[in-house]
């Protein structure tokens, strides 16, 4: 089964024509009205996307920080740990 254009405006008859012919006569006020909300969405989209990346970088940041201070405590127990040691044994 195909769907042609046809089967659409039998059933929509007067009514739909008028509403055909109302939203394309509507369409650019609604555009021109509509295009601040859009602008003004985007915008704040926008401002929220680049406080998160700031938040996200910073957070990457501190988790660099701790692994590496891990890391350097490791390191050091590590060396206390063959100080230790007498030399034969390593």
């Amino acid at each position: 089964m195909s769907l042609k254009l046809g089967d659409f405006v039998e059933d929509l008859g007067a009514p739909g024509i008028a509403l055909g012919v109302g939203a394309v006569v509507l369409a650019p006020f609604l555009a021109r009205s509509l295009k601040p909300v859009a602008k003004a969405t985007i915008k704040g989209a926008t401002i929220a996307y680049e406080k998160t990346k700031g938040m996200v970088a910073e957070a990457g940041e501190v988790f660099e920080d701790l692994v590496a201070e891990a890391q350097a405590e490791l390191a050091e127990e590590q060396a206390k740990k063959l100080e230790g040691m007498p030399e034969n044994q390593s």
